[in-house]
């Protein structure tokens, strides 16, 4: 046998020789944790399962192109399934609380709650000793989850809808100021008997310099009791140009007024038009505009226990075992092995 295999060889020949001492740990480790698995009292998880859908007013085709930002927000509801709240709730409904335990330890060995990764569902674990009211407890923290969701939903859009409510009476105020002072607005019929005047003066007009043309074309020199008559048609057109000039500024101020009256008025309807449409909106987007929630899955009674797990207790048990009596057999098998060399001179001396 070469010396490196010799290293090698001693310790798995210490095991083969001592096969039994590792057998018999292994059993003994095995049914000391079947003894103390069977001791322990058994709990049962129920779960209950609930769907997180999408608002109703998302686009059908962006389905399949969820952000992981998205998925990672929906994380929040978790807060809703396992707030001290809710959970207070049902401990004080199933009278879950027989000792002086706080309410925080009693929620971390009952209660798990969770969005599995990259999933819209939403897991709420209730574990007990009693399967029947573990199921009883996982359904109800579902139900009121989805309580809360529908609570938080309506009451977003009673607050949306009283804003937009309030905007709406501001702009039928504005609204009904604008169309009262256009429709009380003295300035509408001025300005109608101001353009009626102006067109029947500048008619006039046109027909004194008409006339005023003829008497000069007839006498050109203006002399004698034909001149006085066109000084009078002169004095005459000169006074009527100047209502004219003062007419025509009143009747800009007049315009002027009625445009601003006007743009108000435009104003106030689109304003109003807009509160009203925003209104609608929120009115027939109620309930829709947030993630709904909907329980997929109840859960069942749970049949089996999920802790104490007794195969996987057996394994560990089995492997623990192993592992110390092999480790065991090595450790005492190099000890022995470093007092050799010591032993054989000391022997030597002793002769």
């Amino acid at each position: 046998m070469s010396p490196n295999r010799e290293p090698l060889v001693q310790p798995v020949a210490r095991i083969a020789a001592h096969w039994r001492l590792v057998v018999w740990t292994c059993l003994i480790a095995v049914l000391v944790s079947l003894t103390a698995t069977l001791l322990l009292p058994k709990k049962f998880t129920a779960v209950t399962r609930i769907f997180i859908e999408a608002p109703a007013g998302t686009d059908p085709r962006g389905s399949t192109s969820v952000s992981p930002i998205y998925l990672d927000s929906l994380r929040t509801y978790e807060i809703f399934a396992s707030s001290d709240s809710l959970f207070l709730q049902a401990v004080e409904r199933f009278h879950l609380r027989q000792n002086s335990a706080p309410l925080d330890r009693l929620k971390k060995s009952i209660l798990k709650v969770s969005v599995p990764r990259n999933t819209k569902i939403l897991e709420i674990s209730a574990t007990l000793s009693d399967p029947k009211l573990a199921h009883d407890l996982s359904l109800y923290l579902a139900e009121e989850t989805v309580k809360i969701n529908e609570n938080t939903s309506r009451q977003g859009d009673r607050e949306s809808a009283a804003e937009a409510e309030k905007e709406y009476a501001v702009a039928r105020s504005r609204m009904d100021a604008a169309q009262g002072a256009w429709d009380s607005s003295p300035d509408q019929v001025t300005s109608e008997t101001l353009r009626s005047e102006i067109l029947a003066d500048e008619n006039l007009r046109d027909g004194f310099r008409k006339e005023l043309t003829e008497l000069e074309v007839s006498d050109p020199d203006a002399s004698g009791k034909q001149a006085g008559r066109i000084a009078a048609y002169q004095g005459r057109l000169a006074l009527l140009t100047a209502e004219i000039v003062a007419k025509r500024k009143a009747l800009a101020i007049a315009t002027a007024r009625l445009e601003t009256l006007e743009s108000d008025l435009g104003a106030a309807r689109r304003m109003i038009a807009a509160a009203e449409s925003r209104l609608r909106e929120l009115h027939a987007a109620a309930g829709s505009r947030g993630e709904r929630l909907r329980i997929i899955d109840p859960g069942i009674v749970p049949e089996r226990p999920s802790s104490p797990d007794l195969m996987l207790n057996l394994a560990i048990a089995l492997i623990a075992g192993a592992v110390l009596s092999v480790g065991g057999l090595l450790l005492t098998a190099s000890s022995t092995d470093e007092e050799a060399p010591i032993r054989k001179p000391l022997s030597i001396a002793a002769k």
